[in-house]
């Protein structure tokens, strides 16, 4: 996945400005592909420059009015060509798995503690995308969109439910004599 196609997506959902997009990523996308302000603003100008997007017209005074951003014709094939296209699984690159590969080297201080400070983060992250499923996802809500919406979701349950099961046997067997 790229920044670009994030952005599209996110403008087709709806339009919005570069801080609505930021807002935006923090509550939804942003669990799955992060981004910073200044690289969604980046990114906007670029996509606009290619044709892929426009500012909406203003209406009225302009001067410290926000510009909102549509998704033109040539960005909507676009997202749809990469969407279609197939691609193969990444390798996963986790900081985590590293060091404690390096801790059977050099040793283990500070780990241990990590591995705790981890699992919390995970167990929150966990109950945090539950809590999103209740809300936004009730029995009966189960249009096409809403089902792709939901299954997304699910691999962040599924993520968390993975990484806090790990996590607790890895200090488990760390932590046994």
């Amino acid at each position: 996945m790229s920044l670009p196609h994030a952005i599209l997506t996110a403008l087709l959902e709806k339009p919005s400005s570069g801080l609505e997009l930021t807002r935006r990523f923090d509550k939804s996308i942003g669990y799955f592909w992060s981004a910073t302000h200044q690289q969604i603003y980046r990114e906007l100008g670029k996509l606009e420059r290619d044709g892929a997007i426009r500012a909406l017209p203003r209406q009225g005074v302009t001067r410290g009015q926000k510009k909102e951003y549509e998704v033109l014709p040539a960005g909507r094939e676009e997202l749809a060509r990469w969407t279609a296209a197939s691609q193969d699984p990444k390798p996963p690159r986790d900081t985590l798995l590293l060091r404690l590969r390096a801790a059977a080297v050099v040793g283990t201080q500070g780990i241990r503690e990590d591995l705790h400070r981890h699992l919390e983060l995970h167990r929150r992250q966990l109950a945090e995308y539950e809590e999103i499923e209740k809300r936004d996802f009730p029995p009966g809500k189960d249009s096409v969109e809403d089902r792709l919406r939901h299954v997304v979701l699910r691999a962040g349950i599924d993520l968390e439910t993975f990484w806090t099961q790990w996590l607790t046997r890895a200090i488990e067997e760390l932590e046994a004599p």
